[in-house]
């Protein structure tokens, strides 16, 4: 009987491996050790300041230990503003996904003109949050806004509507930009997952007799939960320091009633001049969205989530 051959690697393959591994390793540590230069400074000296007394113009004192934790605890706005960052995060994150997956489901097709419909839709990715922002709140404007023009020539009614004094219709107003400008780069990332389906897949669902629906809850979704996790990762950590829509449209306002976390922290910052206290807001902030990515990261590799 012939025996199979060993998978045993020799001494000189070990050795190989081992000299690709090292030099690989000297190729990528310069650029390791910037990017850890980069990205662990501003997180240091942001705990510097979240344990230490900091002045109105940046001066960092003696160490105070929790003290700014403890008077950020006692803040009365924050409850709320916690409880709005939520409602917010969830509701633009939810919209994302539920415009941009059939978006990208139709746009997977092919049909005429499909060439004009992508550049459409995925053309806005190209234009910066700041420039969106400005662009609404002049459509919004209560006097020589574009909607309060539509409004006055569509209806026979000459009063101009108020579209960002009012703190429900307002925030709504904010939530649903926020998802227009989300859309474009969610769309992205599902039309790469669905292009990573191979059309026999589909072929043989069809010979089985799947429908349309059929082939989308029973195939498609499924192979597509990669990429819906990433989706939902890139998104919420996105959303959640989402700051030129809410703070171009109404600075947090009218009486910090729109404001999320971000817009807070920057009043805390550079209009009450709490530096600390912003320091420390700054802190469990990033410790929530690094718990939040670590936990949906480590979901995305069970089986049955994957």
């Amino acid at each position: 009987m012939r025996r199979g051959k060993s998978t045993k690697c020799s001494p000189a393959a070990d050795a190989r491996g081992l000299r690709d591994r090292r030099t690989l390793l000297l190729l990528i540590s310069p650029s390791a050790m910037v990017t850890a230069i980069i990205v662990l400074a501003p997180v240091l000296l942001l705990g510097r300041m979240a344990f230490s007394q900091v002045s109105r113009f940046g001066r960092i004192g003696d160490y105070v230990g929790f003290q700014n934790f403890a008077r950020l605890a006692e803040d009365p706005l924050l409850p709320g503003i916690v409880l709005r960052t939520g409602i917010w995060t969830a509701s633009v994150v939810a919209g994302t996904i539920l415009l941009a997956l059939p978006t990208a489901l139709i746009l997977n097709r092919h049909f005429f003109g499909r060439g004009l419909a992508q550049f459409l839709v995925l053309s806005p990715w190209a234009i910066s949050l700041t420039s969106m922002a400005i662009v609404w709140r002049r459509a919004l404007n209560d006097e020589a806004g574009l909607l309060n023009r539509l409004a006055s020539t569509i209806t026979p009614f000459e009063s101009t509507i108020t579209w960002l004094g009012s703190v429900p219709v307002s925030f709504s107003i904010e939530i649903t930009i926020a998802v227009l400008v989300s859309v474009p780069f969610s769309t992205v990332i599902f039309l790469a997952g669905l292009s990573s389906i191979p059309d026999d897949l589909y072929d043989a669902a069809r010979l089985a007799g799947a429908g349309a629906v059929d082939r989308v809850k029973f195939l498609t979704l499924p192979l597509l939960r990669p990429f819906i996790w990433v989706v939902l990762i890139f998104n919420i950590a996105y959303v959640t320091n989402s700051f030129p829509i809410i703070w171009i449209l109404t600075q947090g306002g009218p009486a910090s009633s729109t404001d999320i976390l971000v817009t807070y922290l920057y009043k805390l910052a550079f209009t009450f001049g709490r530096l600390g206290e912003a320091a420390a807001l700054s802190m469990l902030m990033l410790c929530g969205l690094v718990a939040l990515t670590v936990l949906m990261l480590r979901m995305l590799e069970r089986p049955d989530y994957a």
